[in-house]
């Protein structure tokens, strides 16, 4: 009897302990299409809020999102141009639920005019146009349209029936970004500029196409757009530098008498696996203006991304920052991502900004903790709205250009609307030897955190500089498209202690040069003739039949971390004929059509030959294999970029009002 009674106590045990064991994680996948064509939808993002999973689609419209807990999940599938779709899913241990979701285009704007002698309204102010159908809104005054769009004329003010709620932007701060003309080669024959593989515009871009609206002018550099692509470079050989250079010469369909010059460089590729390990620092932003659901929340999604790539000798501490600031976790080994998630989960917005205090803390915990053998790095997230203590740019930068001495560099990602403060952001990003990255989404989170996991943590090259020499003989005037903020003088080619951009590993940067043919003319005013001096004679190399020469200098890596004291100097001539912009490589046809957008985006005064369509058309043929369908999501912003340009144009040239 005593032996049953112990067998069926060993049994009831053993039942309850398999019971309690916990059950394997499932799977979730699928296919998004459109629901008009049938078609694959390419990069679309699959979602689950709560859990700060995320996926997206590849070229076949497929996706499969792993680890996925046993339960009901809520699943949110969103793409530019459709409408976005919530679905509820149950997931099982051990198995793979089936999604196949097919989404409906977004409503189509439709332009609605009727004669009246009011004055045009703002844009905001306008009516809603969605597929023809118009909804008045009584009692609401007209006002003159914005003669040019900055961040101003987007204010908006939500609860008005009949009008969709869309968030302010009336405290964003862009910096005034003022375009460089042309210069001719005889008289300024050098150009020299700091490389920026930043692409925090593009993805800032995005967050406004997305809603319908086009960005300030002063959102848009152009450099970031074209930055923003992976361009399939070759990457460097013979390991003598840790970049390779490619160029090609094509036609500029803005201007048909002028050339573009492409440089490419593209950074070593190394495994994750091989990558050194990662000392990181995360400093967040958990003030009052974090509240809302595209800043903190999203924040804490983003970071779980980053948290599961991270390897066990990885370390990240977590310092926070309000009214005051504090460390919330110690550094703490990537074994433990349950601890670090748990401090991540738990954080919560209040309070006011004080940005540099929080600045201060991170750099002090990372210096403490500083791993030779590792990259450190601080991670600043934050919406840049720093009200308490430092917080103008100058200040900001003085603090950053301190510390970076340390050898810890910094990393700044930009989230949430209303308040952006971009320029505030982007000056700690360059000024901190970082980079600048805008989270609009789960989906950049995920390009930023895993895709480009060591682009973004790991730096291969310092202080790459970038100095081109034309040669008059062949090239008269010339304009560096974008990198307005990134110009150096020309004696900062060759002096070691002046700062500028970093490369990651597996970068890409890409320049382009407008560069009008000698014997054309070059739309400059120029400057009177000389009294003392002369045109100077041209040597015998400016018979070499070259366009130029790309000269650069950088400080290559000597470790985890750490670089060499003197720059290395790598000299590129560009010779050879002009290829016809339909015959050039699929590198530059798609760089040229995301600068001409660029230009257009920014009302550009050197682009006159600019059009939506020639861009449009460009990006359709060089969309090429596009594996994480970001070229597809391009195409889409653009149409989405020239109907909003065309609806505003027509609301320029005509009153509109909204009736009675």
């Amino acid at each position: 009897m005593a032996s049953r009674l112990l067998a069926l106590v060993v049994l009831v045990a053993s039942v309850a302990t398999l019971a309690a064991a916990p059950a394997a994680d499932g799977a979730l996948a699928g296919t998004v299409t459109d629901a008009t064509t049938g078609d694959p939808v390419v990069g679309a993002a699959v979602e689950i809020p709560f859990l700060g999973l995320g996926v997206a689609t590849d070229t076949d419209g497929r996706f499969r999102l792993a680890d996925v807990p046993d339960g009901l999940h809520r699943v949110t599938i969103r793409a530019v141009g459709y409408q976005a779709v919530v679905r509820t899913v149950r997931v099982t241990p051990g198995t793979a639920a089936t999604l196949d979701v097919a989404l409906d285009a977004a409503p189509e704007l439709e332009e609605v005019v009727v004669e009246s002698e009011q004055p045009m309204m703002s844009r905001d102010a306008a009516a809603v146009r969605v597929r023809g159908q118009v909804t008045r809104t009584p009692g609401i005054a007209p006002s003159p349209a914005p003669a040019a769009r900055d961040a101003s004329a987007f204010s908006y003010s939500s609860g008005r029936p009949g009008l969709p709620y869309a968030p302010p932007t009336d405290r964003e701060g862009y910096a005034p970004i003022d375009e460089v003309g042309f210069k001719t080669a005889l008289d300024a024959p050098l150009s020299t500029f700091s490389i920026d593989v930043d692409r925090a515009s593009y993805a800032n871009t995005r967050r406004f196409l997305e809603n319908d609206r086009l960005p300030p002018v002063d959102a848009v550099r152009v450099e970031e757009f074209v930055n923003s692509f992976d361009y399939g470079l070759e990457g460097p050989g013979d390991g003598r530098h840790p970049f390779a250079v490619s160029t090609e010469v094509t036609e500029a369909p803005w201007a048909p008498a002028h050339k573009l010059v492409r440089i490419g460089l593209q950074g070593r590729r190394i495994e994750t696996e091989d990558l050194p390990p990662a000392n990181l620092v995360f400093l967040i932003d958990v003030s009052g203006s974090m509240q809302a659901p595209d800043k903190l929340p999203l924040l804490q999604r983003a970071f779980r991304l980053l948290v599961r790539e991270m390897r066990p000798d990885d370390h990240v501490a977590l310092v926070v920052y309000a009214g005051a600031s504090g460390t919330v976790l110690p550094p703490t080994s990537g074994r433990e991502k349950g601890r670090i998630l748990e401090a991540l989960d738990g954080l919560q917005a209040g309070g006011s900004t004080a940005g540099a205090e929080g600045l201060r803390l991170a750099y002090a915990t990372a210096r403490e903790h500083f791993d030779p053998r590792a990259t450190n790095r601080v991670i600043l997230a934050t919406d840049g709205d720093f009200n308490v203590g430092v917080s103008s740019d100058a200040e900001m930068q003085r603090l950053v250009e301190e510390e970076r001495e340390s050898g810890v560099f910094l990393s700044v990602l930009g989230f949430g609307t209303g308040n952006l403060q971009d320029s505030k952001m982007e000056t700690l990003a360059d000024h901190g030897n970082g980079n600048y990255a805008y989270i609009d989404g789960i989906r950049e989170a995920e390009r930023v955190f895993v895709r480009e996991f060591g682009g973004t943590l790991f730096a291969i090259a310092k202080d790459v500089k970038v100095q081109v020499e034309f040669n008059p003989a062949r090239v008269a005037g010339y304009r560096l498209v974008g990198y307005e903020n990134r110009a150096l003088a020309n004696e900062d080619f060759n002096d070691d202690r002046k700062d500028a951009g970093e490369l990651g590993a597996g970068h890409t940067v890409t320049a382009l040069y407008e560069v009008v043919p000698a014997g054309v003319e070059v739309p400059t005013a120029g400057v009177d003739g000389l009294k003392y001096q002369t045109t100077p004679a041209l040597t015998d190399a400016a018979d070499s039949g070259e366009w130029l020469t790309v000269k650069l200098r950088y400080k290559p890596a000597t470790g985890a971390g750490t670089f060499a004291d003197e720059s290395v100097r790598l000299d590129v001539p560009v010779a050879g004929r002009s290829v016809p912009l339909a015959r050039a490589s699929e590198a530059t046809r798609w760089a040229v059509a995301v600068t001409e957008a660029a230009l257009l985006l920014r009302e550009s005064e050197y682009a006159p030959g600019a059009s939506w369509d020639h861009a449009l058309a460009l990006a359709r043929n060089a969309r090429g294999s596009d594996a994480h369908g970001d070229r597809a999501e391009f195409v889409r912003l653009v149409e989405t970029a020239k109907a909003l340009a065309e609806t505003e144009a027509a609301r320029r040239d005509r009153p509109v009002a909204l009736g009675d």
